[in-house]
């Protein structure tokens, strides 16, 4: 790869590739890693099947000992639901499951407390009633695969299924990553592994391989991870519930076994580049380089509106979300423009958009997290920037 920057006002900040359009970009990065915005950060934007952006910069560490390297890697929270949501939309696609197939028909336990009626799209769609684990739990026990799926089945939900959503923080991935097991054989990690990001050659994964560690840039936690949520006396009791079951840690995300577990909601550890890869085939139609993924009318499924309304895990906040992503709302996200675009990212900023009309993936990952659950002011930057040289 050329590592020479098209941007020379600041050839030692951003390195890469990009097309020329893209330069306010590249010195939004830059400005944004040299102010002190950014610690580490990756950029990237397939159009058409060919990467037009691939730029990085910055340290892999709080220290600004390490740099950030092409092949840095990054825990990138949320945004791990774009390829968990890409794994239940293919086990639909195959036929092996369908949007509205009750859970318990393939999860029989699953129908306990009231959940029997409770389809795949519900799932998908944050709105099964199932955001988070009874109390008591604790992270060790969402790391233990058997454990937390049993007690996921075994529970009530919080409100009544499909009657709006709930954003399902750190049970999206073992609600789906069961599903898929029980109709594959495979855990999640491994079906990402050997049907998404093997084929496609993507440096993706739920978790990490040991070997890996060595790449991982730290997690930097925001001053007020959770601003933008109320003050704790205003919370819902879905959004009670859901953030102190179990209550989140970014630290946590620097950890063994944080590294280590299977939860296809936060643990993809991955770069801008493989993520873009990975989310081309909803822009492409289902298929990047030969490889498909998905039908394109199972694409299409994505844009159906499942639910559209205030969200009840955050903060009453217009969610519409389509079958696995979310569809925009510009009150909520303004960053995101109104077309057909579905989208997801990940806590303190990181963020995926994928837009068929455009044929164009764009995704951002950094290390140092900003505050709030929505992006950040650099999503918004960054992104707002993307859109107008699209355009």
């Amino acid at each position: 790869m050329d590592d020479t920057p098209s941007c020379s006002s600041r050839p030692q900040v951003v390195h890469g590739h990009w097309d020329p359009r893209f330069d306010k970009v590249a010195e939004a990065l830059a400005d944004e890693i040299t102010t002190g915005g950014e610690v580490g950060a990756a950029i990237a934007i397939d159009i058409g099947g060919a990467t037009v952006v691939d730029m990085w910069g910055g340290h892999a560490d709080a220290a600004k000992t390490t740099p950030w390297t092409e092949d840095t890697i990054v825990n990138v929270w949320s945004s791990t639901k774009t390829v968990t949501a890409l794994a239940g939309l293919m086990v639909i696609d195959r036929g092996l499951i369908e949007a509205g197939t009750r859970v318990a028909s393939v999860w029989p336990e699953f129908a306990a407390n009231g959940k029997e009626d409770i389809e795949f799209r519900h799932l998908l769609s944050h709105t099964s009633g199932v955001s988070g684990w009874d109390q008591p739990v604790v992270i060790e026990d969402v790391y233990d695969w058997e454990k937390s799926t049993a007690m996921l089945a075994a529970q009530a939900p919080w409100w009544e299924p499909g009657t709006a959503s709930g954003y399902h923080a750190l049970t999206h991935g073992h609600l789906i990553g069961e599903v898929v097991r029980r109709v594959t054989g495979k855990t999640l990690k491994q079906f990402v592994a050997d049907e998404i990001a093997g084929p496609l050659g993507a440096d993706f994964q739920i978790g990490a391989a040991p070997e890996d560690f060595a790449r991982i840039a730290e997690i930097i936690p925001a001053a007020d991870p959770m601003a933008g949520i109320p003050p704790l006396d205003q919370w819902t009791e879905p959004m009670l519930k859901t953030f102190t079951g179990p209550a989140p840690d970014p630290a946590a995300a620097n950890s063994l076994e944080w590294r280590s577990a299977d939860m296809g909601a936060v643990n993809g550890h991955t770069n801008a580049r493989a993520l873009a890869r990975i989310l081309s085939s909803i822009s492409l139609g289902g298929e990047v380089d030969g490889v498909r993924l998905l039908r394109p009318e199972t694409v299409e499924k994505i844009f159906e509106v499942q639910c559209d309304g205030p969200d009840l895990v955050l903060a009453g906040h217009r969610i519409r979300w389509g079958l696995g992503f979310g569809l925009p709302a510009p009150e909520s996200i303004p960053f995101v423009p109104d077309e057909k675009i579905c989208f997801w990212g990940g806590w303190g900023g990181s963020w995926e958009t994928m837009n068929p009309d455009r044929r164009t993936t764009i995704a951002y990952v950094m290390n140092k997290m900003g505050p709030g659950v929505e992006g950040s002011a650099r999503t918004n930057r960054y992104f707002n920037l993307v859109y107008d040289a699209l355009s």
